[in-house]
């Protein structure tokens, strides 16, 4: 991953959305989604997905809305994007993927003072992940976004999932991995992020009720996917009833 590539686009992302003519005031018209969460098996495709659907959805801003403020991917970069945020040094960036680091090397990482314990690095992230919601056309992927914003009612919750087989194929094409250690990645991969969400969270990634809507890209393509999904936004309506302030759910998570 560039680090300085990923700061880049992140930084340009919130100058671009903090300028005073594009500033978020107050809340998002009715029936208006503002960001959305990708939750994902590991190779189902999340940030193919994501890149088409910012496309999608950044036409229909222009076209209905006449906006012109991108809609932004966070995935890699997010990290790099809290680090800035909250004046961290880069060398913390291997310690905040979604639990891939060991409980052991954790606890000893902290113990000897090497970095922050790891719940202050996950309050972080949820803090910086709020703060692009609520500036808003983003779509976050993974590292529990979807229960970070679960009580703001503008941001649409998404899980991609799939057959082993056929994310294996892609994790091979994509990372250019022998089939043994495309299997390898998909299980510390899906691991972690399962542990993270249980552990940091309390929640288990596998339940149906914490998304809007769930999509096995095994039977739709990635393209057809982010069409799905975006369509879903166009004609779906947020709820009302669900809506709480930024400080509110920060406090809460």
């Amino acid at each position: 991953m560039n680090i300085d590539s990923g700061l880049e686009r992140c930084l340009t992302f919130i100058n671009c959305h903090l300028h005073p003519a594009n500033a978020v005031a107050g809340p998002p018209p009715v029936g208006h989604w503002r960001a959305v969460t990708i939750s994902r098996q590991a190779g189902s495709g999340a940030h193919a997905v994501a890149e088409t659907l910012a496309m999608h959805l950044q036409a229909h801003d222009q076209e209905h809305n006449g906006e012109n403020r991108p809609w932004t991917v966070f995935d890699r970069n997010l990290v790099e994007t809290v680090l800035h945020d909250h004046h961290l040094p880069a060398r913390l960036s291997k310690f905040m993927p979604e639990d891939r680091v060991s409980q052991i090397s954790d606890a000893l990482d902290e113990i000897c003072g090497l970095h922050p314990p790891s719940a202050s690095l996950v309050d972080k992230m949820a803090e910086t992940i709020l703060r692009l919601a609520e500036l808003g056309n983003v779509i976050l992927i993974g590292r529990g976004a979807h229960i970070v914003t679960s009580r703001l009612n503008y941001v649409f919750h998404v899980r991609l999932v799939g057959s082993l087989e056929k994310r294996a194929e892609h994790i091979q094409k994509t990372q250019r991995l022998d089939r043994k250690a495309a299997l390898s990645f998909i299980h510390h991969e899906d691991m972690g992020r399962r542990r993270y969400l249980s552990k940091y969270y309390g929640k288990d990634i596998d339940d149906p009720l914490l998304y809007h809507m769930a999509i096995n890209t095994d039977l739709i393509g990635h393209a057809q996917a982010a069409k799905i999904i975006a369509e879903s936004m166009f004609t779906t309506r947020r709820s009302s009833d669900r809506s709480t302030s930024t400080h509110e759910v920060s406090h809460a998570t």
